[in-house]
């Protein structure tokens, strides 16, 4: 089972269709089919099942597709930093980020790593603190920017920011015509709730109402942003979210959320059983010159106009 092979059962496995697949990799049909067989056969299972115009993945052929593109991914990476190594300081920074201050954080660093190096090229992965995790573990980004807390033992972190946790609601919702742009978390208490997926925030949350003497009504989870907007523009919930740098919407009312008041702690992490390359180094160097990283003030060394930072003994959720 070679990468040519991989290749070819990527495009079919994409396809699912031996004619379209073999007009993608400029080959004609039977060589592309006498291939699937013979990797079927290498394997000693059934990749596909064969209809009458359309292929179907069985299970095997599901994780094989899965996994052939983790390793042309990484195949494609390796050949990226060998050949850098030529051209001085250059080649691909692979991150994974999730939702809230990280893409602007992110794109802060960018901007100033560029002037330093321009050769030096980005690939962005968003999704949730856990997926982003499990795609570092992989080797599928170099370096991640995910909500703390997470596992010291097997990652290596510096703090780069924090920012408050707030409630997100449509502008037509009763609770965003009272004054002020702060809410009680006892306001919340009975309203139809939004919250991260992630399990142990979800536990966070209710901790967090226990406290204030009230339980969450909670009638949705989810990991991304946009689709928080989406459900709070239309009145559906209340989203419980970190806050983002701000972005106007007509539609939407956000309040941070006090009494008590809780903030979020973002970390950029590298896997420690993982040297980092040369470019990754020089990119987290940068990192931690750029960010204020001691405990007094973690975070944002650059404050927008207006915007709330809580308070440094604020607890973190």
């Amino acid at each position: 089972m070679d990468l040519r092979t991989l290749r070819y059962f990527t495009v079919v496995a994409e396809e699912l269709n031996i004619t379209h697949a073999a007009e993608r990799l400029c080959m004609s049909q039977p060589p592309l089919s006498n291939q699937m067989k013979a990797l079927e056969e290498e394997l000693g299972v059934k990749l596909f099942i064969r209809g009458k115009r359309q292929l179907q993945l069985t299970d095997a052929g599901r994780l094989l597709l899965l996994r052939a593109t983790q390793i042309l991914d990484m195949t494609e990476k390796a050949q990226h930093e060998v050949m850098s190594l030529e051209g001085g300081m250059s080649g691909t920074i692979n991150l994974g980020i999730v939702e809230g201050r990280a893409p602007f954080l992110i794109a802060r660093w960018i901007a100033g790593f560029k002037e330093e190096f321009p050769n030096v090229k980005y690939s962005m992965w968003n999704g949730s603190s856990d997926d982003v995790l499990d795609r570092l573990r992989q080797g599928l980004v170099d370096l991640a920017v995910i909500a703390a807390p997470y596992d010291t033992e097997h990652l290596e972190g510096i703090t780069v920011g924090r920012g408050p946790w707030v409630a997100i609601m449509s502008r037509t919702n009763e609770l965003a015509l009272l004054p002020g742009d702060e809410i009680p978390l006892q306001s919340l208490a009975g309203k139809p709730l939004i919250v991260p997926s992630r399990p142990s925030r979800i536990n966070a949350i209710r901790s967090w109402f226990t406290e204030a003497g009230a339980e969450p009504s909670i009638i949705c989870t989810l990991s991304n942003y946009l689709d928080a907007v989406a459900m709070s523009e239309l009145d559906i919930g209340i989203t419980i979210f970190p806050r983002t740098t701000y972005t106007p919407n007509d539609l939407l009312v956000t309040k941070i959320i006090t009494e008590p008041a809780r903030q979020i702690e973002y970390v950029l992490v590298r896997m420690k059983n993982r040297e980092p390359s040369e470019l990754m180094t020089e990119f987290i160097n940068f990192v931690r010159d750029t960010e204020d990283t001691t405990a007094d003030d973690p975070g944002f060394s650059e404050i927008l106009k207006n915007e709330y930072v809580p308070p440094v003994d604020t607890p973190y959720l």
